[in-house]
């Protein structure tokens, strides 16, 4: 798979210690919809990064071989660009573990909606929906919410996760 990242231990992301997986490919759909340049990208010092190629196995076994780590959490640049591998990943990951396997998406569940319906087929997904919004931070109209199933604050109003299966 193709990374931007690795984290064994991150404690920012979901409620639980996880692996965190920065995919590395985006359409930069956020950055569209506000009509904003890459730059407004909560992402954007990843943009840059170098991009690992990395076997799906050696993610599978790395996060098996951690005994901290009781979650994964893909997220961006946009994993769902990337399902194919992330797939692979999941499914591997849930033959040895029935952890948590959290996404994070800038798209709406009806955007990936074939995506969602494969990955509830999968026991313990969960999925954050919603596009960053800048101007919402901007404006001050909006501050951050706290997400319960993810235990941590989202940035946008639109913003939710929900366990998919």
């Amino acid at each position: 798979m193709l990374i931007k990242d690795i984290i064994d231990e991150d404690f920012t992301n979901y409620k639980k210690v996880s692996m965190y997986i920065g995919t590395a490919i985006c359409d930069f759909k956020c950055c569209k919809l506000a009509n904003k340049d890459k730059s407004m990208c909560q992402n954007s010092e990843w943009i840059n990064r170098p991009t690992i190629d990395i076997p799906n196995e050696a993610i599978v076994k790395r996060y098996i071989q951690n005994d901290m780590s009781k979650a994964v959490v893909f997220s961006g640049l946009e994993p769902f660009l990337q399902f194919s591998d992330m797939y692979h990943i999941i499914s591997e990951i849930r033959k040895l573990s029935n952890d948590d396997i959290v996404i994070y998406t800038g798209y709406t569940k009806e955007e990936i909606k074939p995506y969602i319906d494969a990955l509830k087929k999968i026991p313990n997904i969960i999925v954050k929906f919603g596009a960053f919004k800048p101007d919402d931070l901007e404006s001050n109209s909006f501050t951050s919410h706290f997400d319960e199933v993810l235990g941590v604050q989202l940035a946008s109003p639109n913003q939710y996760a929900e366990k998919i299966s």
